[in-house]
């Protein structure tokens, strides 16, 4: 009676030592899959397929696996994206992975056809190469309950009126009326500057005075430069004009400064002093001309007699010949 279980046993390590060696032998060569999350899908939904191969450890380096190039289009089916291959394993086996997601507008069960992978040794394409089996995938329609009577298409609801749905445009139209109220105070209230009124300690007169005085001491036309003693000259009446009288006396020509000293009644009765003077200046400065010793004491004795005759009623010259206020 003990003879049954010893058969059995033997039974039992003679299978198993046919298993092994055919699991040891699966594992000395690559193998190709094609899966799918879901065998059944509806009309517009999407499908991950995923494209596997296992390669063993020690024939990694030197085996290489080409994936299939899908087109995005296949029959029945519509590829969505396309992921990178990725690898993951262990020290036996090394699996290559690649995912595309589809999808699938025909309605019936489609099979997603046998995918080629190129089997490359040492780079070199091999004649034999491996093919995945095909997956089936379902698609189905939406489901219509005919024994209901079929309802009218409803028109367009606009979708009521909420103030917190528009809070953000409300609070930045209220910010923006504050930021231009701020400003518009600002302006309103802030002090207007002053413009400083520079009043000159000396008059007009006085200045004019005493540069005439100067430039007589220092005799430039004795000294032989006539063209700037006639300058300075020129430029000590036309300041003295544009101070006194308010005439632009620097920025005009002889001619315009005659034309508008006219107003000016002190002035214009100085008029043939004055053209007499600035005749003989334009010719010094810009004809070269050498007027005589005559005319350049002519011409300083003639702006002398111009200040003197257009000085203001209340200024008096005193003892020095500065002129003063009078009391």
């Amino acid at each position: 009676m003990y003879k049954q279980p010893g058969i059995r046993s033997i039974f039992i390590f003679l299978l198993l030592g046919l298993l092994i060696p055919a699991g040891l032998m699966a594992q000395t060569s690559p193998e190709v899959h094609a899966r799918v999350d879901t065998a059944s899908i509806r009309i517009g939904e999407q499908v991950k397929l995923r494209l596997t191969a296992t390669i063993p450890a020690g024939q990694f380096n030197s085996t290489r696996i080409g994936f299939p190039i899908i087109p995005d289009s296949l029959e029945h089916f519509e590829v969505v994206s396309r992921g990178s291959i990725d690898t993951s394993g262990d020290q036996q086996l090394k699996v290559l992975a690649q995912t595309f997601v589809l999808t699938s507008f025909d309605s019936g069960h489609w099979e997603i056809p046998a995918m080629r992978f190129e089997l490359l040794k040492d780079g070199t394409t091999l004649s034999d190469s491996l093919y995945s089996a095909p997956v089936g995938v379902d698609v189905g329609t939406v489901s219509v309950d005919t024994t209901k009577a079929f309802r009218p298409i409803k028109s367009v609801q606009g979708a009521p009126w909420r103030f917190l749905d528009y809070w953000m445009e409300f609070a930045g139209g209220a910010l923006l009326v504050l930021i231009l109220l701020g400003i518009f105070l600002y302006f309103r209230t802030r002090k207007k500057k002053v413009p400083e009124v520079f009043t000159p300690t000396v008059s007009p007169y006085d200045l004019a005075t005493q540069q005439l005085k100067t430039l007589r001491e220092e005799q430039l036309w004795q000294k032989g430069d006539v063209k700037m003693y006639y300058t300075r000259l020129t430029d000590i009446l036309r300041t003295y004009f544009e101070h006194q009288f308010g005439i632009a006396a620097l920025e005009q020509t002889t001619e315009e400064l005659l034309q508008n000293i006219k107003p000016v009644t002190k002035l214009n009765q100085q008029r043939d002093k004055l053209r007499k003077l600035l005749t003989i200046a334009d010719l010094a400065k810009f004809a070269k001309m050498q007027p005589t010793a005559e005319e350049h004491e002519d011409s300083m004795r003639n702006a002398e007699e111009i200040l003197e005759w257009t000085r203001p009623k209340n200024e008096a010259v005193n003892g020095e010949g500065i002129a003063t206020q009078e009391a």
